[in-house]
């Protein structure tokens, strides 16, 4: 009976409700790790596409070959993306049409144009992070959940056989001890790849709102600086 102590052991003896506590902790470590791999290589190929785009439009002579280059090429980056976005503003916005975007000049209508396309970004780069939390605080606690009700339906199953010795009690509570490090294998992984992508999205947003500064400076003023802090 020792001998076929372990997770085996321990699967065929849960109850509905422990089995429902695994497939929730699977369901969670599957979906993280969609989302680290997923998105790890999404941000991957996005970092160098941007750094790409970045080269050409500072290389370029004047905003009409960047827009050129646009045209033939289509936006595959949030830099490229947010370029077109302000181009097709500075085509579209003309002062004194009738139209509530218009409101405040031309100025005005590239900044929003520049902030919306901010903020769509940052939706984007946010996707999945919520459920890689909740995974990373929640999935202890489900663990845990698990682990004190193993042990409850092992000591009730123990009492009702009347052998409660302590060989008879420490297997099945070992047993139940697995769901909580199971919890811990799924918070863990999420928990990291959480917090890192947490900090490229930042470093990502801080590049992309000082790129969006300086296309408002070349549509405005009409003089490229020498030191942008996105190309930088």
């Amino acid at each position: 009976m020792e001998n076929s102590l372990g997770f085996a052991h321990f699967l065929s003896q849960a109850d509905t409700i422990g089995r429902i506590v695994l497939v929730l902790l699977l369901a969670l470590s599957v979906a993280s790790w969609y989302l680290i791999f997923t998105k790890g290589i999404a941000n991957l190929f996005a970092g160098r596409r941007a750094a790409q785009f970045l080269r050409e439009f500072w290389n370029a002579a004047s905003l009409e070959e960047v827009r050129a280059m646009l045209q033939r090429h289509p936006a595959t980056d949030a830099f490229a993306g947010l370029a077109r976005q302000a181009l097709e503003a500075d085509a579209r916005g003309q002062p004194g049409l009738q139209r509530l975007a218009d409101a405040g000049g031309q100025s005005e209508f590239l900044t929003r144009a520049l902030r919306n396309g901010i903020d769509q970004e940052a939706a984007r780069v946010e996707y999945g992070l919520t459920l890689m939390a909740s995974a990373g605080s929640a999935a202890p606690y489900v663990g845990l959940f698990g682990t004190v009700w193993g042990i409850y339906h092992a000591l009730v199953q123990i009492g009702m056989s009347g052998q409660g010795t302590l060989d008879k009690v420490a297997g099945p509570v070992g047993e139940a001890l697995i769901m909580t490090a199971l919890g811990l294998a799924v918070a863990i992984p999420a928990v990291l790849a959480y917090n890192a992508f947490n900090r490229r999205n930042r470093i990502w947003l801080a590049k992309l709102d000082a790129f969006a500064h300086d296309l408002y400076v070349l549509m405005t003023v009409g003089a490229k600086g020498s030191g942008s802090a996105a190309q930088r």
